[in-house]
């Protein structure tokens, strides 16, 4: 077997993964949100046809970083169809993974502009725009699969950044470690955080880059770099 041959085996298991994603009706009430905002559509994106389906992680099937988000936004990840593409977070996030070498641009606009990660997969605890940003805890927890099936084929991660207190559940969840630890020796949160789990699996959490948080100070560029930088530190 040649050494492309697990590569290319787990980016057809990954591609699989994504098309049951996209199909996923688990969830009517973000469904509903979904289709209703891809109908209604904001002025600035009149023009678009908007994705309006579960959105499936995406990046490098052999990736050593591993960027966990909350979920797709109304008018960003639901209209274009990738993940953390076409709104401000996402110009946030594929900023500092090019800065950092992670990606081969510094921005996003659409899933077929010429992005692409390296070494750098990129995913969310939830996979259908909420209404307000808030799927409920139900919803999270159909959707966790999801990420439990992307994590099973992504060998390779070494490093997990978590964007928020629900990111970081829902890996910790996912991952198995939310039931092997005692709550006591669970990773915390906390803006730049990192812990060492038992498997050598490094986690950092940031504050995810929402409006909410860049727009107030909350978080700025430099707070920002801190996780990639200490990710790109240690996968060197």
């Amino acid at each position: 077997m040649s050494v492309a041959e697990p590569t290319q085996s787990r980016g057809r298991a990954l591609g699989s993964v994504a098309t049951a994603i996209t199909e996923c009706e688990r969830c009517p009430r973000l469904r509903s949100w979904c289709r209703l905002v891809a109908e209604q559509r904001k002025r600035e994106f009149r023009d678009w046809t908007y994705w309006g389906r579960p959105v499936p992680g995406f990046g490098d099937p052999e990736g050593r970083l591993l960027v966990v988000g909350l979920a797709p936004a109304a008018h960003g990840g639901n209209r274009t169809g990738r993940v953390f593409t076409g709104d401000s977070s996402g110009d946030w996030l594929y900023e500092a993974l090019h800065r950092f070498g992670f990606a081969n641009q510094a921005r996003s606009v659409s899933r077929d502009d010429g992005l692409e990660l390296r070494d750098c997969y990129v995913t969310a605890a939830g996979r259908c725009a909420p209404p307000d940003n808030r799927p409920t805890r139900e919803e999270l927890a159909r959707c966790r699969d999801w990420l439990a099936q992307e994590l099973s084929l992504l060998q390779r991660v070494q490093v997990v950044i978590a964007l928020g207190r629900i990111a970081r559940e829902a890996w910790l969840r996912a991952a198995g470690w939310w039931d092997r630890l005692p709550a006591r020796e669970r990773p915390g949160f906390g803006h730049g955080s990192i812990a060492t789990l038992p498997d050598g699996t490094v986690f950092i959490a940031s504050y995810h880059p929402s409006r909410q948080n860049t727009n107030t100070g909350r978080l700025t560029r430099e707070m920002w770099y801190g996780p990639f930088r200490e990710a790109r530190r240690r996968l060197t």
